[in-house]
């Protein structure tokens, strides 16, 4: 079978503060700064570190990893958006992108004119871009606002364009980044519909996300990502629970996360979690069957806030949310103060979770506006045993996460 994408040992270096780490496209300005940097190689880092892997024709693919492990950079160097400092990348098809809110659309152009720009560097013929207009246009829902300059469209309305267009146009590789995230649920299911009628077309498909139940339900094939390094490649199951173990063994009990990449820049410019701990009755990050659990979120305000809390999701090894818990909701908030660090302490009594590996997301509330955002921020484990009688639990194939007290008569 003929590889649609090749990646040969990449390697993408920058310069902290500085350029990029590219002798072949270095500019004057480049080499001038180069001067003053040659004894700095302290402050260079690699977004990439000679990775290597190739996905067949009509494959889809799957790429996770924590914020800041490359992923994003891996799929720009993929898109021809940036060029590796070293290696290859052989593509064989037409690629359409979809990445972060912003890339592919010129601001001032409309809605209509975008879509016709974007065929044409796909190099479709008019013809072609005229025969699919209709349906680009009612998949993505923006069809009163088709005649206003994109740069007016709010970020829901423009990634449902971009989309529509990514994914009508008939790319022969179609790259998506987590920016489906910024939609509305239903719509997300909707996209998820469409990318799973693309990759059955025989199309290929590369997808980053967090949320591991659209990877398992999308993708036979997963890529794991860590600080720039290709650490995992195989099916879907074994590399989520190889990601979803990632950030948390070896890590204790509390996860440092103040400097963690946000995967997006709005996050984390007023407020910022800086930690988040596990408080188990164990030294370790791991709770028994019906054992009480406990939290301690830690943030930091940049600016005064009013009416400050916090939230704290579960989600299960695929990523399928199974309980959230925010402050506000219960009427616990606080006013903060510019430069100021706050605790936040959590309390779930005798949670209904199975034995398993379930992952936490943490957030920044106020008002019901979200402020800073981390997705699988940490992990822990629920034994297979009962906290109150320490008796062994046999786990149950096939019996999900949640156990609820009940009782039966017959």
């Amino acid at each position: 079978m003929t590889d649609a994408i090749a990646v040969a040992n990449v390697t993408k270096e920058y310069v902290l503060g500085g350029a990029l780490v590219n002798r072949e496209y270095m500019t004057l300005r480049d080499a001038i700064s180069g001067l003053f940097q040659k004894k700095a190689k302290s402050r260079r880092f690699k977004a990439l570190d000679d990775v290597s892997f190739s996905v067949p024709e009509g494959a889809t693919i799957g790429i996770v990893g924590r914020n800041g492990a490359g992923k994003s950079t891996l799929l720009k160097a993929l898109s021809r958006i940036t060029e590796p400092t070293s290696g290859t990348i052989t593509i064989r098809g037409r690629v359409s992108s979809l990445l972060e809110v912003g890339t592919g659309f010129h601001p001032e152009l409309t809605g209509r004119e975008n879509i016709y720009l974007n065929g044409s560097l796909l190099g479709m013929r008019r013809a072609e871009i005229i025969q699919r207009f209709d349906e680009i246009v009612a998949f993505s829902e923006v069809e009163q606002f088709l005649d206003t300059p994109v740069k007016r469209y709010s970020s829901g309305m423009y990634v449902r364009l971009a989309f529509a267009v990514a994914a009508h146009l008939e790319p022969e590789i179609l790259i998506v980044d987590e920016v489906l995230a910024v939609g509305d649920v239903a719509f997300q299911k909707k996209c998820l519909g469409k990318m799973e009628d693309i990759g059955h077309s025989g199309r290929t498909v590369l997808f980053v996300s967090h949320n591991m139940a659209a990877i398992t339900r999308l993708c036979p094939r997963v890529v794991l990502l860590r600080q720039g390094k290709l650490v995992g490649d195989g099916p879907a199951l074994d590399v989520v629970k190889q990601y979803l173990s990632d950030g948390s063994s070896g890590q204790g009990l509390v996860t440092d996360l103040l400097n963690e990449a946000r995967r997006s820049d709005y996050y984390g410019g007023v407020a910022r979690v800086s930690s988040l701990e596990l408080r188990p009755s164990a030294p370790a990050p791991e709770f028994k069957v019906g054992e009480d659990l406990r939290l301690r979120i830690r943030f930091r305000s940049i600016a005064p806030i009013h009416h400050a809390g916090v939230g704290v999701g579960i989600d299960d090894m695929y990523g399928s949310r199974l309980m959230t818990f925010n402050s506000d909701e219960s009427g616990v908030t606080l006013t903060t103060e510019r430069g100021g660090d706050y605790m936040f302490d959590l309390c779930v009594p005798r949670p209904c979770l199975n034995p398993g590996r379930y992952s936490l997301s943490c957030a920044v509330l106020s008002g019901g506006q979200v402020l800073d955002y981390i997705a699988n921020a940490t992990a822990f484990d629920v034994l297979p045993l009962d906290d109150a009688s320490g008796a062994h639990i046999e786990p149950t194939e096939g019996a999900g996460p949640i156990r609820l007290p009940c009782s039966w008569t017959v």
